[in-house]
């Protein structure tokens, strides 16, 4: 629900080379607006190098130069260590905690932010656990851990403008990595099988609508949102099957084969054993394997439907733009400019 205050018409992207933020900076300029895009990484998109700025979220002095540089009217926070390699303790996700610190306080001394919105994760709850209750934190990884003290962080000494948490669900599509991207090469290469007993109901998001629904949050009333936390999935539930099926029949007009599950147990035991041997991402793990076999529908969405009621992209259209993603990347164009991607014309 839009109001008549203005529109954030100068936005700082943190993470702005990462899976999400590529396609929402191509989002933000194909409106017409002026994005800075921050991170540790150049750009995925080579069309997006004049709209970046390297820069790491721990080291304030420079966050704060490039913050007064900009001066942005709106912050989306991104930038963090996603990954589940625990090895190193918590320690290993500081870009989370300290992280988030830094951009409250850049935010603090920048006047002309009007409004902050920061990312977190469903996995602040383990799957299967999450409730209305958005102070309540179950973690099970050192990942979700790190989120919900980042979510504190913001909860506890919240910026001085509207502020807003987001958590993204298993979100999919152009310019992903792990381990959806592992997952449709699978079925593209055909070593995806069905296993009996994974067909529960999934709430999954395609990056396209998960910026939508950024959009529809940054461009909301302020009263709708300050201090609102939104969890970015699409509204359609699905499952594994449904969505693996979707894939080949696109690609090759037919339903993926299944397989025994003591087949596929010892696939994720031996993807147990590679991350041992310094395989950071195995297609399967007993830790994936446990969460294919847990349903994850209990997203609550009745917040974010209410600013955003209807998403701009169906399944079946997410898988088609994702393999012609994916076709382009296989076949080593250097014309990845993204309007080749709708995405970045999804109405909002």
């Amino acid at each position: 629900m839009k109001s008549d205050e203005k529109l954030p018409q100068r936005v700082l992207v943190t993470g702005g080379s990462g899976f999400i933020g590529t396609n929402l900076i191509e989002s933000l300029l194909s409106a017409g607006i002026i994005v800075q895009g921050l991170d540790i990484k150049p750009p995925q998109n080579a069309t997006h190098v004049e709209f970046f700025a390297r820069c790491n979220i721990l080291d304030y002095s420079h966050l704060e130069s490039v913050f007064a540089e900009f001066g942005p009217d709106a912050v989306v926070h991104l930038a963090a260590r996603t990954d589940l390699i625990e090895n190193a303790g918590l320690k290993a996700y500081v870009s989370n905690i300290d992280g988030v610190e830094n951009i409250v306080r850049a935010i603090n001394r920048t006047p002309s932010v009007q409004r902050a919105l920061f990312a977190s994760t469903k996995l602040v709850n383990r799957n299967g656990a999450i409730t209305p209750q958005t102070t309540t934190y179950s973690p099970d990884t050192l990942y979700g851990q790190s989120k919900a003290l980042g979510e504190q962080i913001v909860r506890d000494s919240p910026p001085h403008c509207s502020w807003t948490i987001l958590r993204p669900t298993s979100i999919w599509g152009p310019w992903f990595g792990a381990p959806y991207h592992q997952f449709f090469t699978a079925v593209i290469k055909r070593t995806y099988f069905h296993m009996a007993g994974c067909d529960l109901p999934k709430r999954f998001g395609y990056v396209g609508n998960a910026v939508a629904q950024i959009r529809a949050i940054l461009d909301c009333t302020h009263e709708w949102v300050n201090g609102e936390t939104f969890y970015l999935a699409d509204y359609d539930v699905t499952t594994i099957r449904q969505w693996a099926d979707e894939i080949n029949l696109q690609i090759r007009g037919r339903q993926n084969l299944s397989a025994p599950y003591w087949m596929v147990s010892l696939a994720a035991r031996m993807g147990d054993l590679s991350k041992k041997m310094g395989i950071s991402e195995p297609p399967l793990s007993s830790f994936r394997l446990r969460n294919l076999q847990t349903p994850t529908a209990d997203v609550p969405l009745d917040n974010t439907m209410r600013v955003l009621r209807e998403l701009p992209f169906t399944q079946k259209d997410g898988v088609r733009q994702t393999l012609q993603w994916l076709a382009h990347e296989r076949n080593g164009s250097t014309d990845r400019d993204s309007k080749h991607w709708p995405i970045s014309h999804a109405k909002h």
